[in-house]
């Protein structure tokens, strides 16, 4: 497995993923409607929601693609709210199916994707059943984003029933951030109810690349889903003085750390040996270094 099609590849996840697949000794080809800033490897101009495009560009596409073993799918209206719910609930589906049957028809076993933290319920304004939270708990879509998430990771679980060769893999990631957002984060502790809505949690743009190139690599088959979180909270504050304060009847099921993530990484850890390696900390650090 060395060939390697990134749909979504301009984008924040993209780009660290194209990156992290380049500098670990893959052949990679972006396929997304907006071309890249940087040209770090073969760009197609591709509508996703487009079946013969899809396929074209899993196969092969003159000198750009020559085919792929395996295809990370990010491609994706990225967030509610950005365009009429019933477009987003489209595109999002509509091209996640044409990526799994491309991927089928074409024979491609390898197939990791963005699912999305906001199947869990987010914005929490109905607390959680219980934090830290799991992917034992139920999904719970509150806009036409999240649903189109949740049945694509059911999508995914029949595409593997109907070929248990295959593994499909739905990396349900917080809030993605590159080094250049953490200034941001001081703004966020005097009110904690600014990132209430997911619990405190988010994810390093590089540490979303390396889940990804560590489920293309996991030696495992049928869909599964994972929590992709940083290890720690975009908070300075204990989580026990946060959740008493915003989510009071929420039990806390599980021992955590005063700053762990409320988003668990365990099965990530365990199953795909996940574990990040960046904080928005180790810039705060650096920052109060330079000043004293």
């Amino acid at each position: 497995m060395t060939r390697v099609l990134v749909t979504g590849g301009s984008g924040k996840a993209g780009r660290a993923c194209i990156a992290d697949l380049l500098d670990h000794g893959y052949a990679v080809a972006n396929a997304d409607r907006t071309p890249p800033a940087e040209h770090r490897c073969p760009f197609v101009a591709v509508d996703l929601t487009d079946f013969g495009q899809t396929i074209e560009a899993l196969s092969a596409i003159d000198d750009r693609i020559h085919g792929v073993d395996a295809v990370v799918h990010l491609a994706a209206i990225p967030a509610p709210g950005l365009y009429p719910n019933a477009l987003t609930f489209q595109n999002n589906i509509l091209s996640t199916y044409h990526i799994f049957e491309a991927a089928r028809r074409l024979g491609i076993k390898h197939v990791v994707w963005a699912s999305s933290e906001t199947v869990l319920g987010l914005p929490f304004d109905s607390p959680p059943p219980y934090a830290p939270l799991d992917e034992d708990y139920p999904g719970r879509p509150e806009s036409a984003y999240s649903l189109s998430k949740l049945l694509g990771e059911e999508m995914a679980r029949q595409f593997c029933r109907w070929d248990p060769t295959l593994k499909i893999i739905g990396l349900r990631f917080s809030n993605i951030m590159e080094p250049t957002d953490y200034a941001g984060f001081a703004d966020f502790q005097d009110d904690p109810r600014r990132r209430k809505w997911n619990l405190w949690a988010y994810i390093d743009a590089r540490d979303a690349a390396q889940a990804i190139r560590k489920s293309l690599e996991a030696p495992i088959t049928g869909a599964e889903v994972f929590i992709i979180a940083n290890a720690d909270s975009v908070m300075r504050r204990p989580n026990a003085e946060l959740m008493a304060e915003q989510f009071p009847t929420v039990p806390l099921a599980a021992e955590i750390g005063p700053n762990e993530t409320l988003l668990s990484i365990t099965k990530a850890r365990r199953m795909l040996g996940y574990e990040p390696q960046h904080s928005w900390r180790d810039q705060d650090d650096a920052d109060e270094l330079r000043l004293a």
